[in-house]
């Protein structure tokens, strides 16, 4: 481009000087100054495109990037939820079993203690039977005193 202007400028002054100038050449200059611009604007387009295609296959590797992340993210959380989830049921399974044992110790207990409160009713009432029973034997076997004097 440089060349063209160079040459511009020289042909500029010849016309300036010469009479005889023909302005076609000047003319054919300006093709070239053509040709180069278009060539220029091809060039830039080409290195665009370029551009854009290389921006394009970086979106298309962070994409690819990014679903691999999240799969492995999803495929980590589900594993976690599953060992969440089995963790939870032998926690729930053991609480049910301690639950269940109290139930029984408690219905054992239950028992023990109503076999206790008969046992002591029982001996409650044997003793006051038998209190009563050795009462009526003192007043029945001994006779009636009048006073001794």
């Amino acid at each position: 481009m440089e060349a063209l202007l160079s040459q511009f400028s020289f042909l500029s002054d010849q016309a300036l000087l010469d009479k005889n100038f023909d302005p076609n050449t000047i003319q054919e200059l300006m093709k070239f100054f053509e040709l180069e611009a278009y060539n220029s604007w091809a060039s830039m387009e080409s290195d665009l495109n370029k551009e854009v295609h290389e921006a394009e296959l970086s979106l298309k590797e962070a994409e690819n990037y990014l679903e691999s992340v999240m799969e492995d993210a999803m495929e980590e959380f589900r594993l976690f939820e599953d060992e969440l989830d089995s963790t939870s049921k032998a926690e729930l399974e053991s609480l049910l079993r301690v639950a269940n044992s109290a139930k029984n110790m408690g219905k054992s207990m239950e028992s023990a203690a109503t076999v206790a409160a008969k046992k002591y009713m029982e001996a409650a009432l044997h003793s006051a039977t038998s209190s009563m029973k050795s009462a009526w034997k003192g007043l029945s076997s001994k006779p009636s005193k009048v006073h001794p004097n």
